[in-house]
């Protein structure tokens, strides 16, 4: 176990081989500098939270066989503990790489606690949906309050966490021009608050104090995507890509701070710009991992989205995502159950 001061990234570029780094390195059956020399670059990342003690680890990046993370979780108003942990189960058993723990409501913090002591994946989370349900109303999420609530997670375990810190105010007016706005729910949350508060996006403004977090920890970032497309019309646009150049601005300092870094990407996303989107993660953001959702390559499949994003996925993976987020059946439809993550999985897993 790594001390909570040290982070795969900087004992790699000090050339020091750690457990987790060597174990990947079998897992893949990668040349053991190679693999030193590409999580030196932050051309790959280990999740791996020393809190973690389950956890059995994964390197996510090119060229490592690509991952699948399944989304898990409950709503404020459905799905208790013990449901979560048979989609744990189900992830599992049905070859997820990593799993994310989207729930929100009172029972939040008592769910991820849970996932995070039984699960050997990595897991991941959300710290804007926790913050947000502390909160009467939107604008009144403080930075505090945020960066606190990050800080529970790492303490907790967490291995990596999505932040929409590269969804600006200046982006919002060109998100306003689409058919869909805004769909990502951490993205709409950080919009509603910078156009109430008429401030800059908070973990934009504090992104070092996120870092030095993350990097006490060795908690890897995974860069939101605030404004990915909710429609194949809003594919490609100019907020989308310009939130994905600051994204590629905040990998730099995540880098330099000694913090490992993600991205992730669209979306909607018709199949014939899914490799330009590709292509330009990897130049905006140097080569960082590419976190894909699905990405879904119609908007005409309700209940079988879960078919249309394992299209988009294998093209991505073909052209160098890294990891993929499953979409269930129950993409646009519902919150999924142990059912609906097995048929997500097998389909991606296909």
């Amino acid at each position: 176990m790594n001390d909570e001061t040290t982070t795969q990234l900087l004992s790699a570029k000090r050339g020091d081989i750690t457990s987790q780094i060597q174990t990947v390195a079998e897992k893949e059956d990668l040349p053991i500098q190679e693999l030193v020399s590409a999580v030196a670059s932050g051309h790959i990342v280990i999740p791996a939270n020393p809190r973690h003690t389950a956890l059995e680890v994964q390197g996510i990046g090119e060229p490592l066989r690509t991952k699948i993370n399944a989304n898990i979780g409950n709503s404020s108003v459905s799905g208790g503990k013990s449901e979560q942990l048979k989609k744990l189960q189900v992830a599992h058993e049905h070859g997820a790489h990593a799993v994310m723990d989207l729930s929100t409501g009172e029972q939040a913090a008592d769910i991820r606690r849970a996932i995070i002591s039984q699960s050997t994946l990595p897991v991941g989370t959300v710290p804007i949906y926790e913050a947000a349900g502390r909160c009467s109303e939107i604008p009144s999420i403080s930075p505090e309050l945020l960066l606190r609530v990050i800080e529970e997670h790492a303490q907790q375990g967490v291995d990596f966490i999505t932040l929409h810190a590269g969804l600006l105010r200046e982006h919002l007016a060109p998100a306003g021009r689409r058919l869909m706005g805004i769909v990502s729910r951490g993205g709409a949350i950080t919009a509603e608050w910078m156009q109430q508060n008429a401030e800059q996006n908070p973990l934009y403004t504090y992104f070092s104090e996120v870092l030095d977090i993350c990097r006490r920890y060795d908690v890897t970032l995974s860069l939101g995507d605030g404004l990915r497309p909710g429609c194949i019309a809003d594919a490609s646009d100019e907020a989308q890509f310009a939130e994905l150049r600051a994204l590629g601005s905040l990998v730099k300092q995540s880098r330099e701070a000694g913090v490992q870094a993600m991205v992730e990407g669209p979306g909607h996303i018709p199949i014939d710009q899914v490799r330009e989107n590709v292509d330009l993660e990897k130049e905006l953001c140097d080569h960082a991992p590419f976190y894909i959702l699905g990405p879904v390559v119609t908007d005409a499949a309700p209940g079988y989205d879960h078919i249309t994003g394992a299209i988009g996925g294998a093209l991505g993976a073909s052209y160098g995502a890294a990891m993929l987020c499953y979409v269930t059946p129950k993409e646009h439809l519902g919150l999924p159950g142990a059912d609906d993550v097995r048929d997500g999985l097998a389909a991606y897993r296909i």
